[in-house]
């Protein structure tokens, strides 16, 4: 079979190819006689001449020489283009070449020099070297047996190609959530953790503090960039974050804490409390704060403040601006509730509904519905016989008192079953007291009878204990008549946290006070820029509020088109606040950022 030069029926590795070329050389150099250069001067008994027949000379001498080897693997069939372009011209005529034997000292040089290549490179040197032949192989011509190396070549250069599943995975983005969902429960205190420093959000220069509380007044808000290097040298951020902490309220004692008013009657223990006993001055204290209640409801009628909180010592409402919450008109929250203050907002002819009862309600009637649908092809059982017994008993037991109506004595006699008849419906209202269940919605104009029903409200402030004569507490994101401004407490703790079997530096912020929905997303917002979108936070919410949260069936989402851009907080906030709220009855616990990426628990 003829051999056309540079080809090779069987790829080598690059360390098998430079083997063998320094044997060849040694071989070549060393025999110095005419005769085939792949052959030596040593005995035939231990070097075969170049075929793929039997040893020569030893067949018969068992021990003598050595295995047959692949007679493809000469030098001569081993692809080399170096050495082809010395040994073919352009006109495929051989020349002459001198080799010259190099020495150990080269050799070993050559050795390292050519191993400390990677495999990779090494094959694309080939690679190329193949094109080039390729170009060059109209001028030689074409044999028989070229053909039976064409798979061979083939398989030589698949591996070289690149996997397409190796680069699919890199383009394939994670899903990144940037908002969490709106929580409109008041929050008592926050929690944040990051590992970059957080010492930039306390102890702001005064004219940083200056300038953030009169951004706060002037609803102004600067624009950050998306990262900051150096957060603590970065005087806008330092007063937008001021900016975030102020809140208003009234009234304003510096002595006492008016928030949380439900169960904190530890908080106004052995505080002073001159209008506990003096009438005069209880009535003056409720007529300047009807003035701010009023006023409040003035500024979100005209969509000039989004929401406030009236917290009482019995309940919490929350009044929102239409557009907000879903919601196309104002809309008010009232929990928890009772059945007297149920039936007394009746009494003034305001309407309202109680969501999650409507909602247990419809979802009774559906499971009712499907039990009466497989009930149908049912036969009655001895059960049914026994309740319609009951109910037959029943009756017997409302005519045995008949005779009183013949005397004209039955209004004065309260018989038993009257009794428990009453008790029976007011049972399960009774029951809803003091529950999240007791939710109450106000929409509409009725919001505007709730505000007059709560400024004339007898039971809106205690009679006895130690909030006595006290007046509910009014907190806003914006200034209103007769408010104080407030702002949030911050401190800042540089931790270690271990994580694994190492220690790692954490740092934390801890903000106290009544944190308004308005506060927890600006308050985010900065720390997304400040922490380089890495962070958490646990959230602590004032329980009674978590209901706050809850769907309303009569919201509209028609409410998102209201023009809120006057209200007074940052847009990126109103924008979030516009969306109905998916947490239910519950409350944010957990807010994790990471890589710009939000998460939560609720």
């Amino acid at each position: 079979m003829s051999q056309h030069p540079g080809y090779s029926p069987s790829f080598k590795l690059p360390a098998e190819i430079m083997r063998m070329r320094r044997k060849r050389a040694r071989s070549s150099t060393g025999s110095g006689s005419a005769g085939s250069p792949g052959q030596s001067d040593l005995s035939p008994a231990s070097v075969r001449t170049f075929s793929p027949g039997p040893l020569f000379h030893s067949q018969t001498q068992p021990g003598c020489g050595i295995k047959r080897r692949n007679p493809f693997a000469n030098i001569d069939n081993t692809y080399s283009p170096k050495k082809k372009l010395i040994i073919y011209n352009d006109a495929g005529n051989a020349e002459a070449a001198e080799v010259r034997k190099p020495s150990e000292e080269e050799e070993e040089a050559d050795t390292e020099r050519r191993e400390a290549r990677g495999e990779r490179a090494f094959r694309e040197k080939l690679m190329q070297a193949e094109r080039r032949e390729h170009q060059d192989s109209s001028k030689i011509p074409f044999s028989e047996d070229d053909s039976l190396f064409e798979e061979e070549e083939e398989d030589v250069k698949s591996p070289i190609m690149k996997s397409p599943r190796a680069v699919a995975p890199a383009s394939i983005a994670p899903p990144v959530c940037i908002e969490y969902p709106s929580d409109w429960s008041l929050k008592t205190r926050l929690l944040f953790t990051s590992p970059l420093p957080m010492s930039w959000a306390e102890h702001p220069r005064a004219q940083e503090e200056a300038l953030g509380l009169s951004q706060h007044c002037r609803s102004q808000f600067s624009s950050l960039p998306h990262s900051i290097q150096d957060p603590k040298s970065c005087s806008e951020l330092r007063c937008s974050f001021q900016q975030s902490l102020a809140y208003w309220q009234h009234p304003s004692f510096p002595w006492i804490p008016l928030f949380p008013r439900i169960n904190a009657e530890r908080s106004f223990a052995r505080k002073s409390a001159p209008w506990a006993q003096d009438a005069s001055l209880q009535q003056s204290l409720m007529s300047e704060w009807s003035v701010s209640l009023s006023s409040l409801y003035s500024l979100l009628k005209a969509r000039l403040c989004p929401y406030f909180y009236l917290c009482s010592y019995q309940f919490t409402v929350l009044f929102r601006a239409a557009g907000l919450g879903g919601s196309g008109s104002i809309s008010a929250l009232i929990s928890p509730t009772t059945r007297g203050l149920r039936d007394a907002m009746k009494a003034e002819d305001i309407e309202f509904s109680c969501p999650l009862v409507e909602e247990k309600r419809k979802s009774r009637e559906h499971k009712g519905a499907e039990q009466e649908k497989s009930q149908e092809c049912r036969e009655p059982t001895e059960d049914d016989d026994d309740r319609g017994d009951e109910g037959d008993d029943n009756d017997d037991e409302d005519s045995g008192f008949s005779w009183l109506k013949e005397m004209g004595v039955q209004d004065q006699i309260k018989t038993p079953d009257r009794i428990i008849l009453r008790m029976r419906k007011g049972g399960h209202a009774v029951s809803l007291d003091h529950k999240p269940e007791s939710v109450v919605h106000v929409e509409g104009s009725h919001t505007f009878t709730l505000i007059n029903f709560l400024i004339n409200c007898k039971g809106l402030v205690a009679a006895a204990g130690s909030q006595a004569g006290l007046p509910p507490t009014l907190l806003a994101p914006v200034a209103f008549r007769g408010a104080a401004m407030h702002t949030l407490k911050a401190h800042s703790v540089n931790v270690k946290s271990r994580v694994g079997c190492a220690y790692q530096n954490i740092s934390s912020l801890e903000v106290t006070g009544p944190v308004l929905p308005s506060a927890l997303h600006a308050i985010t917002t900065l720390l997304k820029t400040a922490q380089k979108g890495n962070f958490s936070a646990t959230l602590y919410t004032h329980t009674p509020t978590a209901v706050m949260n809850t769907h309303v069936a009569e919201e509209q989402g028609s409410g998102g088109s209201a023009d809120l851009s006057s209200c007074g907080i940052h847009p990126a906030s109103i924008q979030q606040l516009q969306q109905p709220s998916s947490l239910g009855k519950t409350a944010l616990t957990h807010i994790s950022m990471t890589d710009y990426s939000y998460t939560w628990k609720n």
